[in-house]
């Protein structure tokens, strides 16, 4: 039996196993993305005093919660309306306007963010009716405001649950565009972005750079609070007052672009003025996000933020001769995966492996388009809507030096003996990483120090003792 296991794992590693792994079309192993309502609750959290509704099975509410509890270490507030077989044959209405009526009886929300699961969607419930029903009914008051969104399981992943679920929040709260109360104030959007350093950083160089803004949505105090001895329910959010002026903003920013297409459309076509840019990651990233503030304040950019500046510059020149000529295989999310590959072809080192299940046609040819820019992107491939079984064959056959994704590459980063660093979503088996912004200047050193101390430590745990040295 050994003899055979051991025969079987050789295989693995073989060409020919990495030929028929990448023949598969139906099958889907360890895919690199979840599902849409888990996006969908975290841009719920965003919102002051919004409690996240989901309108399907208690099991698949646990897991959202589950899982997003496990990389903040934090308490996820939602609740659901449990649909059970019961439901899944005579429809949920009944469960949705109990649930709506002790939802608001027990917690008292501001608002309401109701988004659906498989079940509900299969059996083709409409819950704008039933939420209409719930209203006559008396369930809830008729002028607390219900954001409804539609994120089925099965179709997406979660940065579209996540824009289904802002261009809802933003229909049910704002009110209509109107030229005469058109106010001085840039929303930003982080889009899907699981790191609460983040959120501060970008709250932070707002501040720096003197700029009138709304952070939409910002989850940085729902998953990070402090711990002061009680627990608070609703901690923090885009207050409800900016959120109801949201149609008549300046402008709008955003800072991702593969995770809001439908909320862009969506304001756009009601006459908001909107910008997009990639995540800001890197010097090239952070520049112009730098830019599209000072365009939008009109003022130079502040010498606080020139010194940051410099100061990330000076890292990269002390720390490039340990990134420069590697090779990293990566994976994750498309703006993710945009803006830490530009930061690694900064830095000269070589992308091979870039794997995105939920890749997008847009999002492909802009990452080969960057690529192709480089000398340093010559000999990397993009293999869109592979999943991290493709992944493994890749990295056992065509060894790199570095994997970089979240906690789930764990594994294949094993098996082909090779660090992994953690960048991404979830990150379930290291604390803290998601209180060091991995955006801004600040960004890349932190990305600078998380990658080349790996490095080093990995010469150090295998250097013979001739080499084991201070210096490195």
């Amino acid at each position: 039996m050994e003899t055979c296991t051991k025969v079987t794992k050789e295989w693995l590693n073989t060409q020919e196993y990495r030929e028929k792994n990448f023949a598969r079309e139906k099958l889907v192993i360890n895919p690199a993305k979840a599902c849409q309502p888990l996006g969908a609750l975290l841009c719920a959290l965003g919102i002051e005093a919004s409690l996240p509704f989901v309108h399907g099975s208690q099991g698949c509410a646990a897991y959202f919660r589950s899982t997003l509890s496990r990389h903040y270490r934090e308490p996820v507030a939602a609740v659901s309306d449990s649909m059970t077989e019961d439901s899944a044959v005579f429809g949920g209405q009944s469960n949705l306007i109990e649930g709506l009526k002790n939802a608001n009886a027990l917690y008292s929300p501001k608002v309401i963010a109701m988004f659906t699961s498989c079940m509900a969607e299969v059996i083709g419930d409409d819950i704008n009716a039933y939420l209409g029903n719930a209203k006559e009914q008396e369930a809830i008051p008729k002028d607390l405001p219900v954001a409804l969104a539609n994120t089925p399981s099965f179709k997406g992943s979660h940065i579209t649950g996540y824009d289904t679920m802002l261009k809802g929040l933003i229909e049910c709260l704002a009110v209509p565009r109107q030229e005469g109360k058109i106010n001085d104030r840039l929303y930003v959007v982080p889009g899907f972005d699981t790191y609460t350093a983040n959120l501060r950083e970008y709250k932070r160089l707002l501040k720096v750079m003197e700029a009138p803004f709304t952070l939409l949505p910002d989850q940085s105090d729902v998953l990070d609070a402090p711990n002061l001895g009680t627990y608070e329910l609703y901690p923090g959010g885009t207050p409800i007052t900016e959120m109801n002026e949201a149609l008549n903003a300046g402008s709008f920013l955003f800072a991702q672009t593969y995770s809001t297409p439908t909320t862009r459309k969506y304001l756009a076509g009601k006459e908001v003025p909107v910008e997009v840019i990639s995540m800001p990651i890197g010097i090239g990233g952070t520049d112009k996000f730098i830019e599209a503030v000072a365009k939008f304040t009109g003022k130079e950019v502040q010498k606080e933020i020139t010194i940051e500046r410099g100061r990330s510059i000076d890292a990269m020149t002390d720390a490039h001769q340990y990134i420069h000529g590697k090779k990293f295989a990566l994976f994750g999310d498309p703006d993710v995966l945009m803006g830490v590959v530009s930061f690694l072809l900064e830095m000269g080192g070589e992308p091979v492996h870039i794997v995105c299940t939920n890749s997008t046609p847009l999002f492909k040819k802009a990452m080969e388009s960057m690529l192709e820019a480089s000398p340093y992107g010559q000999g990397a491939t993009l293999y869109a809507g592979k999943d991290l079984w493709h992944l493994r064959s890749l990295l056992v056959t065509e060894p790199v030096d570095m994997l970089i994704g979240d906690s789930h590459g764990k594994w294949a980063a094993r098996d082909a003996n090779i660090p992994l660093v953690r960048i991404g979503f979830p990150i379930t088996d290291r604390v803290n990483l998601h209180r060091y912004p991995i955006i801004g200047y600040s960004g890349v050193i932190n990305m600078i120090t998380m990658i080349v101390n790996t490095f080093l430590e990995e010469v150090d745990r295998n250097s013979p003792e001739a080499y084991f040295e201070m210096m490195r």
